[in-house]
Parts: structure tokens; C-alpha cells; sequence
């Protein structure tokens, strides 16, 4: 069993050399950067030094960050090539004691420091330093620090095989740096600056999927730097965005066009160019961006996007293949379709290195466009979203393409409303995406169309259904009376409620939009299941489908924004054929449930992760293995092991998916 290290309480420990630290808003951008030295930039964790003791004058001041030369095992303030600062968000890059002027001092006083870092984690600059001809320092401004290889080509203009994986938080950096760089110099709110960002990000996208042509997406330091080499910038990311607004007419008009200004462009592209956005890890791109539609497109229905870790649990107990139609009729930023969407593209990637019998980092150009086209066919043949919101059905949309080349079906409607009553053109678009007649799609009984619906329905008391006409499509949206003789049975009667919260329509709207036999994951308040006065909804469920699953969460799961005690529910659409018998002999068949308790969801209520302790109550750390690309091995790939420790985040929900699913092979339940 691996080594357990108990951890201080307010401490963390250093990735770099294994101290420990207090845990302050500075310590977290400085661990970023550490992970993004090592992954990113390939520096070996042996020429990095932390709280490095400089000679100032008379002073002895600490630089946060020193990378030493490589030709020198010497760690001493002349062997020094980069020195980096990192600071807290509040503290501005123009602050007299902490600023960038801090950073050039001690670069300075470094004969052979070419090059510095300041940032907090929402703001960069970076320098490199020169002598000029009069024996002057002078300080030039670059787009990022050089790699361990020390190529500055690829600073300037990055090659698709020097891309860089995003690690850790600084995706989410980088996107919270380009957004608030359009509020400030462009004059824009919050809302109009985040699209503008995203046609930005759209138009990285689709240069990084321009396979077999260099890349375009970039501003080398020259040209950020000046208005004609701004202009220069902004002229080859519209001819991008041109191409963008042909693929995908249905999220951009065709007068669309980037409003921001040429030296914002310059810098933005700038910021994003070394990344590939395409093979960044799912949960990384995905906390960024739905972290930054949140702050920024966040409405007051009910609005509560998932947490990613009970997304992941959904999705893996629900299983969905790549033949089988998914929906989320209440998709909000996407979470669930993206993370169901990778599930099958998985399941795809490894049909096809079985089939091609190679790994995928030995596809040529045509098999990587391959599949590529199959991705964007499974996601306009199977994948379906409606949201009320159409500002968060455009983000799902974009959410959707960064994550897997498929904006798939994803439409502005409100899914409650009767079917007649939905607009003629969503009608039409969904009946062609389904292959049927538009005419079809009439009545509540006729559109049941889906293998799987995984959802997280708006739900509150505060945003009721008030609308004869929705309510009368519901069995539960009508009145039901508890029977005086077995006060465990109810009986719905014609007259309505007066008003329903959303999230009881919804569980029937689901099963309505099922196929017979089809599964669903929804999330649901505990009152739904536990409270008296809503017998008559477990009844219902009890009658018209097989309860698969119910998974109680803990209440801080949708903190720090809201409170209400959680549950996931998962059920099987009963047949016609199993309800006409039990109507007919009424008896139910008798069939296990599966449940669980999430204690445990990996953060308190304001938001901070909670780690595992031991018995004492202090967090521990394990050992972490991480492959980057250092040494060279005899088939001539470049990696090397190196060994650090990390926290484990407290969180059962990634114990519950393997639990379910012996579970289901043991009732024999099979999808």
C-alpha cells in the first residue's frame, strides 16, 4: 500500500519540492504554474527552485519561482535563466511593491536571467531581458516563457506537434484572463464579452481541426505589440472566423463578425495559441468553461449547473452507446450531453485502434479526419439538448463542438409546453433530426424517441407552472386524493392544480419523451421522494416505470449557490405490454432497488475541496506518478516518470458507478 503523508491543517504541499506551505490565494496560483513548468513546459523538477533567497543591495528578498540554466547543476543566483512571481488576484500588475517592477528588479540583479513571469492568475506579463548597444537593460515584452527545449519559435508561432495539454486550473486562468481583458480595454459587459470570447475560442478550434495545414491562430510578440502587426492579427483570425460562420450557420450569423478591437484580439489569441483545446482533458476544459458561462450567463429559473463529479456518476451508471438517442431537455451548459458524448467517442476510439490495430498517436492525417467525421455523425444522429435559456443553448452548442466536433441537436424550446404548441421551425429541425414527419410531433403519447435522458430539471417552489393548458398534458399536474380506506394508495382526479413546481412535470415530460423500455438519470429535491404529501408521485413511478436506482447526495453538493437536499433518480420506461399486465392481474413484480448515500462530494459549502484525512483528522498525501516527455526510450518516444504527491479529493461519487453496475449484473439488468 503507498506511503500516507499527514498534511498540516491549512497547509498544502509544495509540488515542486515536496514542502509544505500555507495555503493562501498566492500559494494556489504559484501551484498551478509548478504543474504547468513541469507538464507544459517539460522543465525538470531539479532546475526549479521555490522561495529562492536573491542578494538585493543589502537586501534578501525571495523570488517565488527560479529556473536554473542546464548546463549548470549549480543552484546559484548567476546560474538563474527565469525568474517568476506570482501573486494573489487583487494585486495589480502596476502595484509598486508586489508589480512587475518587483519582478525586473530582481531579473536585474541576475547577470544571466534572460527572462521573467509576473502574474496572479488573471493577469501575465512576461519579459525578456537584453543589453542594448549602450549597455542598457532593456525589457521586451513575449507572449509566454520559452519551454525546457528552449525553441522561441514556437512561442511566437506554435506547431500542431508543440500544442501544449492544459493542466490543472490554467485553462481556467487563461479564459478568466482573455475575459476580463475584453470587460476592461474593450468597454464590453460581462455577457457580450464572453460571446466575443467564444468566437475567439471557436476560431482556435477550427484551425486546430484544419488537419494537414500549418496553424493560423497565432500573434507572435511582434506583432501583439504594435497597431500594424494588430491589424495583421485581426485579418488572419477573421479569415478563420469566416470559415467558422459556414460550419456552423446555426450558432453564428452570417453577418456575424469579432467586435474586439485589434490589440485585444492580438492578445487573446496570444494567450490561448499554445493550447490544444482539442486534447485537453475533458474535466479541465470542462470546469473552465462552464465555470465562465456560470459567472457570466447564469439566470434566475432555477438554474443550478451539476457539479462534473455527479455528471461523471450519472453518465457511467446510465451507459449510453454510441446507436442509442440521448436528451437532456433541460441541458443548461451542456455537462451532461459533453460527458456522455466522450463516453461514446471512448468507446469509439478503441473500436478503431482495435480495428486499424495501432494506438491513436499513430493515425495518419486522413484516419485522424476519419474520425473526426464519425464523431460529428454520431452527435448530429444521437445527441439532443433543449434549454428555455437560448444564451445557454448557444453555449451548449459551443461547449459541445470544443469537446468533441459536434454541435449536435441542441434547440431553444420550452420543453413543457403541449407539442403542438412548440415553434414551427424547432418542430421541424427535431422531426428531420429524428427522421420522422413533422405532424408527429403532436400530442404528449407521440414523442417518446429516446433511448436515454440524463437531466437536471430547473426546480423550486419560487418558479411554479401555473398554465392550464401545460398542466392538463400531466397526470401530475392534476389534483390527486389519498383513498380513506388505504391511505398509501391516491387517485387522480380531472381537476388541476393551481400551480406546480417545474422539476414533478418534468419527471413525466421525461418519460413521456422515452421509448418504451428506455432509462433516464434525473436529478430531483428530497422532498419529491420522502415528502407525505407527494405519495401520489412515487405512486405514479411505481406504476409506470421500474426504479432502477436513487442516490442520495449530500447537502452541500450544489454549494456554495444552493442548499436543497438532493437525490438522483434512475428509472426504466415500463413497457405498454408490462403495465397492461399488471393493470390486468394487479400485482407488481417484485424487483430490487439499488441506493447509496453520497456523504462525501468533494467540497464544503463555500465551494473549497475537501481532501481525505486519516483517523486523526489531517489530510494525507499519496503518491502520484505522472509521465511527461524528458528522456527518450529505445523506440524513440520521448517520457520520463516523475514521482510527486498529491491530495485526494474526498469524493464517493466515483465509488458509486462500479457499485451500480456489479449491482446490475448480478439482478441480470442489462442495456
Amino acid at each position: 500500500m503507498a506511503e500516507l503523508i499527514v498534511i498540516p491543517e491549512g497547509k498544502i504541499c509544495d509540488y515542486i519540492d515536496g514542502k509544505f506551505r500555507n495555503d493562501t490565494p498566492e500559494e494556489y496560483v504559484r501551484q498551478n504554474i509548478e504543474k504547468r513548468l513541469v507538464n507544459e513546459h517539460k522543465y525538470p523538477k531539479d532546475k526549479i527552485a521555490i522561495e529562492f533567497t536573491l542578494s538585493v543591495g543589502s537586501g534578501k528578498p525571495r523570488a517565488d519561482i527560479v529556473i536554473f540554466n542546464n548546463s549548470t547543476s549549480e543552484k546559484k543566483q548567476e546560474n538563474i535563466n527565469i525568474i517568476i512571481e506570482c501573486k494573489k488576484e487583487t494585486v495589480s500588475p502596476t502595484a509598486k511593491k508586489d508589480g512587475v517592477g518587483q519582478l525586473q528588479s530582481y531579473m536585474s540583479t541576475c547577470p544571466n536571467c534572460e527572462w521573467g513571469m509576473w502574474t496572479n492568475g488573471k493577469h501575465k506579463e512576461v519579459f525578456r531581458k537584453i543589453v542594448n548597444e549602450k549597455g542598457v537593460i532593456e525589457f521586451i515584452d513575449f507572449n509566454d516563457i520559452p519551454s525546457a527545449d528552449g525553441n522561441l519559435e514556437d512561442i511566437d508561432r506554435p506547431k500542431r506537434n508543440t500544442l501544449k495539454n492544459a493542466v490543472e486550473d490554467n485553462l481556467l486562468f487563461v479564459f478568466k484572463t482573455c475575459h476580463n481583458h475584453i470587460y476592461v480595454t474593450d468597454g464590453m459587459q460581462k455577457q457580450p464579452a464572453f460571446f466575443e470570447l467564444l468566437k475567439v475560442i471557436f476560431c482556435k478550434i477550427e484551425d486546430e481541426r484544419n488537419i494537414g495545414k500549418p496553424l493560423e491562430f497565432y500573434a507572435s510578440s511582434g506583432e501583439k505589440s504594435n497597431p500594424d502587426g494588430q491589424l495583421t492579427v485581426k485579418k488572419r483570425i477573421t479569415s478563420i472566423f469566416d470559415q467558422v460562420k459556414k460550419k456552423h450557420f446555426r450558432i453564428f450569423e452570417r453577418n456575424d463578425e469579432i467586435k474586439l478591437k485589434p490589440r485585444s484580439l492580438a492578445y487573446i489569441v496570444s494567450e490561448l495559441q499554445k493550447y490544444s483545446l482539442l486534447n485537453t482533458n475533458i474535466d479541465i476544459k470542462g470546469k473552465a468553461y462552464e465555470e465562465l458561462v456560470g459567472a457570466n450567463l447564469r439566470g434566475d429559473r432555477g438554474e443550478f449547473f451539476t457539479p462534473r463529479n455527479v455528471m461523471h456518476m450519472a453518465v457511467e451508471m446510465l451507459a449510453p452507446t454510441a446507436d442509442e438517442r440521448i436528451l437532456d431537455p433541460s441541458c443548461g451548459t451542456g455537462g451532461f450531453l459533453v460527458i456522455a458524448m466522450n463516453k461514446v467517442i471512448q468507446e469509439l476510439e478503441e473500436n478503431l485502434v482495435q480495428e486499424w490495430e495501432r494506438p491513436k498517436s499513430q493515425w495518419t492525417d486522413d484516419e485522424k479526419r476519419l474520425f473526426q467525421q464519425r464523431i460529428a455523425e454520431i452527435a448530429q444522429a444521437n445527441f439532443f439538448g433543449f434549454d428555455l435559456n437560448p444564451d445557454l443553448v448557444k453555449a451548449t452548442k459551443m461547449n459541445m463542438v470544443m469537446n468533441n466536433d459536434g454541435s449536435g441537436n441542441i434547440f431553444q424550446t420550452d420543453s413543457l409546453l403541449p407539442p403542438h404548441a412548440w415553434e414551427s421551425d424547432f418542430r421541424k429541425r427535431l422531426a428531420s433530426a429524428l427522421d420522422i414527419r413533422k405532424s408527429d410531433l403532436r400530442n404528449p403519447q407521440g414523442i417518446g424517441f429516446f433511448d436515454v435522458i440524463v437531466t437536471n430539471p430547473p426546480f423550486g417552489s419560487k418558479i411554479p407552472i401555473k398554465d392550464p393548458h401545460i398542466l392538463e398534458q400531466f397526470t401530475l399536474g392534476h389534483i390527486w386524493t389519498r383513498d380513506k380506506k388505504a391511505s398509501d394508495h391516491w387517485s387522480p382526479t380531472k381537476r388541476l392544480q393551481s400551480s406546480v413546481p417545474p422539476e414533478q412535470l418534468f419527471i413525466e415530460r421525461c418519460f413521456q419523451l422515452l421509448k418504451p423500455g428506455g432509462r433516464m438519470g434525473i436529478v430531483l429535491p428530497d422532498s419529491i421522494l420522502s415528502s407525505p404529501g407527494l405519495g401520489y408521485i412515487r405512486q405514479w413511478l411505481i406504476e409506470k416505470t421500474q426504479i432502477l436506482a436513487s442516490i442520495d447526495l449530500h447537502e452541500d453538493t450544489f454549494q456554495p449557490r444552493n442548499g436543497t437536499f438532493t437525490s438522483v433518480l434512475f428509472i426504466r420506461k415500463k413497457t405498454e405490454e408490462e403495465i397492461q399486465e399488471q393493470e390486468r392481474t394487479r400485482q407488481m413484480a417484485d424487483y430490487s432497488i439499488f441506493m447509496a448515500t453520497v456523504d462525501k462530494v468533494g467540497h464544503d459549502k463555500r465551494g473549497n475541496p475537501l481532501f481525505k484525512r486519516d483517523k486523526q483528522g489531517n489530510e494525507i498525501l499519496v503518491p502520484d506518478i505522472e509521465v511527461i516527455e524528458l528522456g527518450q526510450t529505445a523506440d524513440g518516444t520521448r517520457t520520463s516518470k516523475t514521482e510527486s504527491k498529491k491530495k485526494v479529493l474526498d469524493d464517493q461519487t466515483l465509488l458509486v458507478p462500479d457499485a451500480f453496475a456489479k449491482w446490475r449484473r448480478e439482478e441480470g439488468i442489462a442495456w
